[in-house]
């Protein structure tokens, strides 16, 4: 969770990942620019049932330390259940994740007037997402630049593309044009994010691809000292991206893969688009053009069906992989999923299991 206030803006509290961040630094300024200072705005994450919990605890003290400060709820976790966030009588708007993006959304006269709690709109319809141009991030080092928003494909564990709707990609020249104002700004490293930048560009004309994409930031704008890359999907690392990775070195080797499980029967039951194979096959190739490159990987430990010999190799592919920064998770039911639809493990397995993968991720460091 992150919690930031400065006198002459709103207090955004900020749940989950990056793409919110960036996220919040745009409703900053456009909450700002409207005059809504004395505001509490609360952007939820919804990728596990423990986030939404998190989200409403998140209200409720915020609620409790500022009794007279309007409650304002956006993100995905406002996005999928609005309903449930508007009956808290702490809230006093549910804003969907489309909306929260847009300037006319945070006049005060439509958004504090009225009787209408919730705006928000069906996520799916939404075919475009807008570039913002933001000077800063407040209180961080890294800056965090959006370069696409949704997902197409449906892991049968995730809501995400229930909360971000499809996948629209942001024009090249007007991330460049973003990644420029940050450099100038003094910030020496950006991060490109999203929810599957991997996706990038095929919606766009051409689909120019991500690759194509970086090129064309690392080219434009020569200042910039150090460009990171969010989560990668694996299935989806061609070999011109690793090509940037070797020829500029502005590219950090960091490379934090969307792994979720390493045994090929529960990676087929969460419809991953990768098998174990396609993982050592991206690593290898990875240390062959940057002999440098680290790893990194989100992992899910106790999947629905996960025998405790399919966890195994999950377990040994952190070693062999030589992987040392971990994002693990403890598979967590999501109503409307078909994961949540399949055979449990016990909730104390899968926390015993997301426990021994961490020490394994600590002992790679």
């Amino acid at each position: 969770m992150t919690e930031t206030k400065s006198p002459s803006s709103p207090q955004l509290i900020t749940l989950g990942c990056r793409l919110n961040t960036y996220e919040s630094e745009v409703m900053r300024g456009h909450a700002t620019d409207a005059g809504l200072n004395d505001a509490v705005i609360i952007n939820t994450c919804a990728v596990t049932s423990e986030a939404v919990r998190s989200a409403r605890q998140t209200i409720r003290r915020a609620a409790k330390d500022n009794p007279d400060a309007p409650i304002l709820v956006t993100g995905c976790a406002a996005q999928i259940d609005p309903d449930m966030f508007a009956k808290m009588p702490e809230v006093t708007r549910v804003i969907g994740n489309h909306e929260k993006m847009q300037a006319e959304t945070w006049r005060p006269a439509e958004l504090l007037g009225g009787h209408e709690k919730v705006r928000v709109n069906d996520i799916m319809s939404v075919r475009e997402t807008a570039a913002h141009l933001i000077d800063g991030m407040e209180g961080r080092a890294r800056a965090y630049v959006q370069v696409q928003n949704g997902c197409d494909h449906r892991c049968t564990f995730c809501i995400i593309p229930f909360a971000r709707g499809r996948n629209r990609s942001i024009l090249p020249q007007a991330i460049a044009d973003q990644v420029r104002t940050l450099a100038e700004a003094g910030y020496k490293e950006v991060v490109l994010t999203g929810v599957d930048i991997c996706s990038y560009g095929a919606d766009l004309p051409g689909s120019p691809g991500l690759a194509v994409m970086i090129g064309q930031v690392l080219a434009r704008v020569p200042e910039l000292k150090r460009l990171r890359l969010s989560t990668l999907d694996p299935a989806a690392i061609g070999d011109d991206l690793l090509n940037l990775f070797a020829e500029d070195q502005r590219l950090m080797p960091h490379l934090h893969l969307s792994l979720q499980a390493m045994d090929d029967m529960v990676l087929k039951r969460m419809k991953r688009r990768h098998l174990s194979a396609d993982a050592f096959d991206v690593v290898c190739r990875a240390r062959k053009a940057r002999p440098d490159a680290v790893f990194g990987a989100d992992l899910i430990a106790g999947f629905p069906t996960e025998t405790e010999a399919m966890f195994e190799n999950t377990l040994a592919a952190v070693a062999d992989l030589g992987l040392a920064h971990l994002h693990v998770f403890p598979y967590s039911p999501r109503p409307g999923t078909p994961a949540a639809e399949m055979p449990q493990v016990a909730a104390p397995v899968r926390k015993n299991r997301a426990r021994r993968l961490r020490l394994a991720g600590d002992a790679g460091l």
